[in-house]
């Protein structure tokens, strides 16, 4: 099968959710052991206002103090001009660009209309155009709103557009509240594919109503290849209450290979990586893996069934005499 593209964006949809701030030094620490796991790409950080998002204050000091390995790339939210011109001075591989197809979600998470958002992002491209910075937009609500419904397909594809216009590299479909299903994932992803075959595609999942593996087995028969996850499961939306969070890295990967994929991940590093979270977060995480082991974790034969089997096997004899 081929290559399989897994991104990593704990680091920052995860951490943004936090209460506790997270140390510089622990973050860096984190991304510096996830950058040997095999990932194409890591969210980073955010080069949002520190005060929209505390939890990512530091977000220089994590990109200057982090280890870059080849092949991996380094990307980061940037919101805005003010933003953008923060990245630029930080060695950025890419830039992520983040807007919502619905536009009650866009109001409400963002404070603007989409055109709004759309002539913003319009600067952020022309500024990070001066630097060999590439450009993904990530469009959230792609698959449903919670206050708005269902987001007709010709307005998801009609915004992919306008971006594809401004010569971004890649689109991402975001699952932001949970509400996708397969057979939606697989229609809207082969229109994409189909409509937009240069552009690099990403497939963003949350699991909030638990049907974020089988959404990604829907994109990988439309002929997605890459997909974003979260080690531990951590992140989530404000406006998908109880929610659980992004589809979980490890589960994903453990998914992935026993399907046979190829996908370049180190599963025993991100599950050694994973079972650092709670204790930097403060709470249990949703990951299944670290809860159960993988499929062939195979465990003892219990103590007390040895007695047992001893017990019944010594029944007919005991008779007999």
């Amino acid at each position: 099968m081929k290559r399989l593209f897994l991104q990593e964006v704990v680091a920052r949809d995860g951490f943004q959710n936090e209460k506790p701030f997270i140390d510089t030094e622990d973050k860096i620490a984190l991304i510096n052991d996830l950058s040997h796991c095999g990932y194409a790409k890591i969210e980073v950080t955010s080069f949002t206002s520190p005060k929209a998002i505390p939890a990512l204050r530091d977000a220089e000091a994590v990109m200057a103090g982090i280890q870059r390995q080849p092949g991996v790339e380094y990307t980061a939210l940037v919101p805005n001009v003010r933003g953008a011109e923060r990245a630029l001075g930080c060695c950025l591989d890419e830039a992520n660009l983040v807007m919502s197809v619905s536009d009650p979600h866009n109001r409400a998470n963002l404070r603007m209309t989409r055109e709004q958002s759309f002539a913003q992002l319009k600067e952020v491209i022309g500024v990070i155009g001066q630097a060999s910075i590439a450009v993904n937009v990530s469009l959230s609500t792609a698959f449903g709103c919670p206050m708005q419904g269902d987001v007709r397909l010709d307005e998801v594809l009609a915004w992919i557009e306008r971006f594809a216009e401004q010569g971004v590299r890649g689109i991402s479909l975001c699952d932001t509240t949970g509400m996708a299903y397969p057979t939606q994932v697989q229609a809207l992803a082969q229109q994409v594919r189909d409509r937009f075959p240069s552009l690099q595609l990403t497939l963003h999942f949350h699991n909030t109503r638990g049907m974020a593996l089988a959404n990604t087995v829907a994109a990988l028969q439309a002929g997605v290849d890459r997909f974003d996850a979260s080690l531990g499961g951590l992140g989530g939306c404000p406006y998908a209450p109880g929610a659980s969070g992004n589809v979980c890295m490890e589960d994903l990967v453990h998914m992935l290979d026993l399907m046979g994929h190829h996908t370049g991940i180190d599963l025993d590093r991100v599950l050694a990586a994973s079972a650092r979270l709670p204790g930097l977060v403060g709470h249990d995480t949703p990951s299944q893996l670290l809860k159960a082991g993988r499929r062939l974790d195979l465990h003892p034969f219990p103590q007390q069934a040895h007695a047992l089997a001893r017990q019944v096997s010594d029944t007919p004899l005991e008779r007999a005499q």
